[in-house]
Order: C-alpha cells, then sequence, then structure tokens
C-alpha cells in the first residue's frame, strides 16, 4: 500500500511577462478625478485588492500595471465610474466594489442577453428622478434586465442582495415616468415570533411595522411629498397581502415581498391578480420562512411549479450577491453551510 506523500508548497508562480501589461488612463475633467480616485485613493486600493493589479496614480492619470485580464477589467471598472461621475452621480465604496464584480463576471454569469458585447457593458440601471440605481453583481444586472423584459418575475435568495430595494426602485421609476398608473407593494403580516395583537393601535397601525421596509425603499427612491401624496391619492398603496383577494390590478406595477411567509394559496390567489397591462416582482428568502412547522411555503412551490413557464422569469441570488456589509456575506455563507451540512449535501 503506498502512502501519498504530502504535497509541499511551492515558490509563487510567476506570471510570464507576456500575460502581464500597463496600460494609462487619462481623464480630461481634473474636477472628478479626486471622487473617481477616491479620497487618499481608497477606490485605487479596492481596484488593486480586489483584481491583483498595481494602480499609480498621477494628476489626471492612472498606470495600471497586470496581469492582461486584470488590466482590462480595472480599465472598465474606471471607466464605468468616470462615465456615472459624468452623469453627475455620486461614487460609494459600494459602487466601487460592483463594478468590480460585474467587470470580473464571465459572460456567461450575466445570462439575459444584451446588446452589447461584454468589452462595452452597460450596466444595468434603473433612474427615478432622486437616485439612480445601478446594478452591482450580475444576478442584480439580471434582475434589473428581467424586470424589462417579463410580466412576472421571482427574485429569491439571502437578506442583503438588494432583491426588495431593487424591485422597489424599479416600481418607483415605473410610476414616475407613466408607465403605470399604480404602485401596490404588498407583505404577508405573519408574526415572525412575535405577537400582532399585543402591538398597540388599531389595525393599520399594528400592521404598518411590517411594512416598513417597503415604505423605506419607497423614500430613498422617490420625494417624501410625492409618495405621501400617491398614498392620499391611492396611486401607490401599501397594503399587507390579505387586502390583494379579490381583486384585479391592471394598469399596475405590483410587489410582494418576503414572498417565503405566503402559504400555497395565498400565494395562487395573489399570482392571478395580475390584470392587463400590468408586472409583478415577487421576492423573498427561502431560508427564512415564519410559517407554522408542516405549512408549505407558497413561494418555494411557485418557483417549482412555475420553472420555464413562458413570459417568467426566475433570478436567483447567493450570498455571493449580498451587498450590503461583507460581513452580511459571510454570515449568510455560514449558515448555508451549515444547513448543508444538516441535509448532508454540498454546500453552494
Amino acid at each position: 500500500m503506498s502512502v501519498d506523500k504530502p504535497v509541499q508548497p511551492g515558490p509563487p508562480r510567476l506570471v510570464p511577462a507576456s500575460d502581464t501589461t500597463h496600460v494609462v488612463l487619462a481623464f480630461d475633467d481634473n474636477r472628478l478625478v479626486g471622487e473617481l480616485f477616491g479620497q487618499f485613493d481608497q477606490n485605487l486600493a479596492m481596484i488593486e485588492q480586489r483584481l491583483g493589479v498595481e494602480a499609480v496614480a498621477r494628476g489626471n492619470q492612472v498606470t495600471v500595471k497586470g496581469p492582461n485580464d486584470a488590466c482590462e477589467q480595472a480599465r472598465q471598472v474606471l471607466d464605468e465610474l468616470y462615465r456615472r461621475l459624468q452623469r453627475g452621480d455620486e461614487i460609494h465604496p459600494g459602487d466601487v466594489e460592483g463594478a468590480i464584480r460585474l467587470a470580473s463576471a464571465d459572460v456567461i454569469q450575466l445570462n439575459l442577453p444584451t446588446l452589447e458585447p461584454k468589452a462595452r457593458l452597460a450596466y444595468a440601471q434603473v433612474s427615478t428622478r432622486r437616485r439612480t440605481v445601478v446594478a452591482r453583481t450580475p444576478a442584480q444586472d439580471t434582475y434589473l434586465r428581467a424586470m424589462d423584459r417579463a410580466d412576472l418575475v421571482f427574485g429569491s435568495g439571502p437578506a442583503g442582495t438588494g432583491k426588495t430595494f431593487l424591485a422597489v426602485a424599479y416600481a418607483a421609476a415605473l410610476l414616475e415616468r407613466g408607465d403605470v398608473a399604480r404602485l401596490v407593494l404588498s407583505r404577508p403580516a405573519v408574526e415572525a415570533g412575535e405577537r400582532l395583537g399585543f402591538l398597540p393601535g388599531d389595525m393599520r397601525e399594528k400592521v404598518d411595522p411590517y411594512l416598513r421596509p417597503l415604505y423605506d425603499a419607497l423614500y430613498e427612491m422617490m420625494p417624501a411629498e410625492k409618495v405621501e401624496r400617491g398614498l392620499t391619492s391611492g396611486m401607490i398603496e401599501v397594503a399587507p397581502l390579505a387586502f390583494m383577494r379579490g381583486r384585479t390590478l391592471s394598469n399596475a406595477i405590483v410587489l410582494l415581498d418576503e414572498a417565503q411567509n405566503c402559504t400555497s394559496m395565498q400565494m395562487k390567489m395573489f399570482l392571478t391578480r395580475l390584470g392587463e397591462g400590468s408586472k409583478m416582482i415577487v421576492t423573498g428568502d427561502p431560508s427564512q420562512v415564519d410559517l407554522p412547522p408542516g405549512q408549505v411555503s407558497g413561494l418555494g412551490e411557485a418557483t417549482a411549479l412555475l420553472e420555464g413557464v413562458p413570459g417568467i422569469v426566475q433570478v436567483r441570488f447567493s450570498a455571493a450577491d449580498v451587498v450590503r456589509h461583507e460581513l452580511v456575506g459571510r454570515i449568510v455563507a455560514a449558515y448555508d453551510k451549515a444547513d448543508a451540512e444538516r441535509r448532508g449535501t454540498p454546500a453552494p
């Protein structure tokens, strides 16, 4: 019987000179260069760390050295961020991280066809009068494109991946453009370990805390006075899922959030509310079901039953798509690993 000898770590692999290059990028508007490079060149430092290149700034120029592919990705990132600054957008660390993720993504990860080759890929985005939101991961890019192309979109995956925020942003943009007459936001009011009846106030005051994340996203995308006018006039409706029964929602953009807490019958009821000229977006996290034991989640059932149905697109997010604090991604991955070990299946 032979015993395999442990493999000794060798010297660092040197990249052949033919595989390395350097590019010099110059940016015309000196006023924007400071924002592009970041305070103390922090944006360049992030590009260096994530892509494995060296980026040296001098005046309005930056020289990027490293492997050919990584230098090209760095060029795409800086060009894209500079275009955003030229449009008047602000650049935050999360935007830099998102641009790096998309530039590094394989073409196959952007699984809805685009009209441009990846080298000139225009990142999917949605704009309202208050702000512009740009996709930060391949899944977000697919999600935004799917909402444009399909009348029913499912976005499922862990917390922090932008499912709800992007859906509300897209819905608000449609409403502002006049493409739809109404915006309807809904959630199931499921008691996640707490008792609804013990909350103070009338029914609306009891239910509003469950809908607060939808309000928060809405106020980020639209001026407060416009949201208030819309809520008063009925142009914007935020309501528990139970209030949807018996209605037909026509010429509207309809969002169901936390759909993992719908029962099978509730999900069927909601999906069949879709009327003429309307779109629906359904979001949820299958790993955070608050239904009683033995109760089937309507989200899981619907995504299985409707797989491959024409006109319906399903976008699945993972821990790699988390855009909150980087610890959130690690937390999600740890829980996914533990769950996979309990089931005896490989971790995703």
